[in-house]
Order: C-alpha cells, then sequence, then structure tokens
C-alpha cells in the first residue's frame, strides 16, 4: 500500500519536481499539493497524510512555525535551500532533511526511510494486537530486523537522524525518530531525562547531581524536566529520617 504525501512549498518548480520523483516511486502517492501551508489544513484535519514534504522559508509562516502548530503532526521530510536549519529540523523528530537542489538518489534514500518507518511501526502494531502486554519490539539495525526486550534497555540516546538503543552487553543505531522508540516504550517503565536520552527507571542505580546513574553510564537530566524526572523515580521509595 502506497504512503499518503501532501507537498508544501511556495515554489512551483520545486513541487513540480517532487510529483514526478513521487510517481517514479512505487510506494508513494502524492495525495495534495500548497504553495501556503496555511491552505493544508483541512487536508491534514479531513485525510490520513502519512508523510509530509513541507519547505522551510516561505511568506507568512516558516515550515517550522507551521509543523509546531500541529496537533497530530505527520512524518514529516524538510525540504529547503538552507542547510542551518537541519539541527532544528531533526529536534522535532523529521525523517530527514533535504537539501535543494534535491538529486533522485537523495529523494529516494529519504523515501525509504519514510518506508521503513511504517514497515517497523506495523509490526510493532501486530506485536501489541496480539499481545495486551508487549515485552518487546522491532527495529532495524545492521540491514536485520532486530528484536529488543523492553528489560534489556538500559537507555535509547538520540544522534541527530539515528537513534542508538543500549543494552546490558549491547548498542544498536536504528535509522528512526527519537519521538517513535519514545512513543512506543511503556512510561510505567521508562522515564524521559533529557530531550536526547530515554532511561530504564528499572535500571537506575543512583543519582548524582544533574546526571542518572546506570552502573558507569552516566545520563544527564535537564533542567527543565528534572522535578519531574525526580518524582517519577522517588515517588513513595525515598526513606528519609
Amino acid at each position: 500500500m502506497a504512503i499518503k504525501c501532501i507537498i508544501i512549498d511556495d515554489e512551483p518548480l520545486a513541487r513540480k519536481g517532487l510529483k514526478e520523483y513521487m510517481a517514479d516511486t512505487d510506494f508513494l502517492e502524492c495525495i495534495g499539493e500548497f504553495d501556503n501551508p496555511l491552505m493544508s489544513t483541512n487536508l491534514l484535519q479531513k485525510e490520513e497524510v502519512q508523510l509530509l514534504f513541507l519547505d522551510i522559508e516561505m511568506p507568512k509562516i516558516t515550515g517550522i512555525e507551521f509543523f509546531k502548530t500541529l496537533q497530530h503532526a505527520p512524518p514529516v521530510i524538510f525540504t529547503t535551500a538552507y542547510p542551518q536549519y537541519a539541527l532544528e529540523g531533526f529536534e522535532l523528530e523529521a525523517l530527514d532533511y533535504l537539501v535543494k537542489p534535491i538529486s533522485f538518489d537523495r529523494f529516494f534514500k529519504a523515501a525509504l526511510r519514510a518506508k521503513e518507518y511504517y514497515e517497523i511501526r506495523e509490526r510493532n502494531k501486530e506485536v501489541t494486537i496480539e499481545n495486551s502486554h508487549p515485552d518487546h519490539f522491532f527495529i532495524k539495525a545492521d540491514s536485520k530486523l532486530v528484536k529488543i526486550f523492553f528489560a534489556d534497555i538500559l537507555f535509547a540516546e538520540a544522534l541527530q537522524n539515528y537513534v542508538m538503543i543500549y543494552t546490558g552487553d549491547k548498542k544498536y543505531m536504528t535509522y528512526l525518530t527519537f519521538k517513535s522508540v519514545e512513543d512506543y516504550l511503556p512510561a510505567s517503565k521508562f522515564i524521559k531525562t533529557h530531550k536526547s536520552y530515554i532511561v530504564s527507571a528499572g535500571k537506575i542505580t543512583g543519582i548524582e547531581g544533574n546526571e542518572i546513574l546506570l552502573g558507569a553510564q552516566r545520563i544527564p537530566i535537564s533542567r527543565n524536566l528534572k522535578e519531574d524526572v525526580l518524582e517519577k523515580i522517588l515517588a513513595g521509595k525515598f526513606l528519609k529520617r
């Protein structure tokens, strides 16, 4: 089944190029194109848009500002002539960031990443349906599907457009967004301590200053999350005189 996409770009030639690339990619389907982000909201609300190709520098509102307004934003691939927005784009959990002019090879690599995202998501949905209390999920690492048990995870770390998952004796780099990993890990067992880190609550061995201790590993706690993190870790378990 094709991934339903929309294009938002104020440049007609850019939209034309992306549509031609989609036509040559059998697992993508363009269901709409817009030269103004605000004109796309009706389609985004009514249709199941699965992938958004979004320009950044546009009149009235930038692609990044627009994306932040979406309550249920689909996965996004930013398309822009300005590479300086890349870091902010990846902080918004973009699947990819394409700098114009965009070659078909680079476009196809981004499209394959979207396809992989949905394949893994569907596989993990099947696991959830089969077991109302799932204890694992699948990721793609080293060109194969790897089964990861929640009980084995120490922490997960965001590395721009990759995520590194650390277990007791191994680490796995996977081409996923940090948000997709965060959404799947059960909140009762994992704690987000920083915009780039999620830790297993059961593996925490201590807290020192602004760091979580996981044995020899030290994981930062961001200032804006510290109160919430300490509450989750210590609630009902902190003995004091």
